[in-house]
């Protein structure tokens, strides 16, 4: 073999390797939702898929169970063990159960990180609230009140009973219920994120009360379901719909009357802003009570005692403003 033949081979050769050593170099992030089908969660996809490209060096892998069972997001993080995937963003069905699985990827040098419902501590090195929770608490009930200036009736139709987010943001309503005279909550059923029993739930609702002047929906599953039982029922712009939800799948039940307005935060930044920590992490960033890890265009976020932080305060969708939002997500 000729000097220059070999320089060739070898030159080749080790740009094939490099090409290997690069393409082992790129982290693959697993965004685990609660069920797949939720335009919640495609909204967030979008957002880390926005984080990779960003990145350059990121492979994102959306995945869950096909309903909102703790034991289909364990089956999911068994197969993501098995992978050996980088690093795992989780919203979580059920804080507690799903914690083992996500130890035992922590145990195999897997980054976890928990976004939108979170995981017990042991389960998870960081929880990144898409707000602070207190912040949504006063939201939702403070959407129903504003329209009740007489005070009334108001129920709530949340997501699963063990859904860590729900029952937070429902808690820490509750604590601030003095600030709203006249206002009294008169139930609170749970629809379990399918639109079939949230339309139930909500039907089941205004016979149960029939004094009912608003529903407050935590999830946006349950509240397009109530918005449609409110319709069908002909009692738009009697009892208003409100809570946490899309502006694609709301804007038409704000035209309606059924929902003067409603609150989320931007999913698609959510879902960036996960993806973007759980990349730090996985590079060596740390997460310790009073630090900051970089979020990307989101900035930074400041993690309290439990480990957690909020991403951002929740927005407000009426009829000034839902159709510019419709189109996005």
């Amino acid at each position: 073999m000729s000097i220059l033949r070999k320089a060739l081979t070898t030159a080749a050769l080790a740009s094939v390797l490099l090409a290997g050593a690069a393409q082992a170099e790129t982290k693959r992030i697993a965004l685990v939702v609660k069920a797949l089908g939720i335009g919640f969660f495609e909204a967030a996809a979008k957002g880390a898929e926005e984080a990779a490209k960003e990145l350059g060096d990121v492979e994102i892998i959306y995945t869950g169970p096909t309903d909102t069972t703790a034991e289909g997001q364990i089956e999911v993080i068994n197969a993501l063990i098995a992978q050996g995937v980088d690093a795992i963003a989780i919203s979580a069905n059920d804080p507690d159960a799903v914690a083992p699985a996500l130890k035992k990827a922590m145990d195999r040098g897997i980054t976890v990180i928990s976004w939108d419902s979170g995981v017990a501590k042991d389960g998870r090195q960081m929880h990144l609230n898409p707000s602070s929770s207190p912040l949504i608490g006063n939201m939702i009930i403070k959407l129903a009140a504003d329209n009740l200036p007489e005070g009334g009736e108001v129920a709530v139709l949340s997501a699963t009973s063990t859904s860590t987010n729900q029952n937070t943001w429902i808690a820490e309503m509750n604590k601030v219920m003095g600030n709203y005279p006249g206002i009294t909550v008169v139930g609170t059923v749970y629809g379990d994120d399918l639109a079939d029993k949230s339309y139930r739930e909500a039907q089941g609702l205004m016979q149960t009360y029939p004094n009912l002047k608003a529903i407050i929906a935590p999830t946006s599953v349950g509240i397009v379901a109530a918005a449609q039982a409110v319709t069908d029922a002909g009692k738009a712009g009697q009892i208003n719909v409100t809570g946490l939800g899309l502006p694609s799948e709301m804007a038409g039940h704000v035209k309606s009357g059924a929902s003067k307005s409603f609150a989320i935060w931007n999913p698609i930044d959510l879902g960036y802003a996960a993806a973007t920590i759980a990349y730090n992490l996985s590079n060596g960033a740390t997460a310790e009570a009073g630090g900051t890890i970089a979020m990307g265009r989101m900035g930074d976020v400041t993690l309290d005692d439990n480990l957690e932080g909020a991403m951002a305060d929740p927005f407000v969708y009426d009829a000034s403003n839902v159709d510019e939002f419709a189109s996005i997500f």
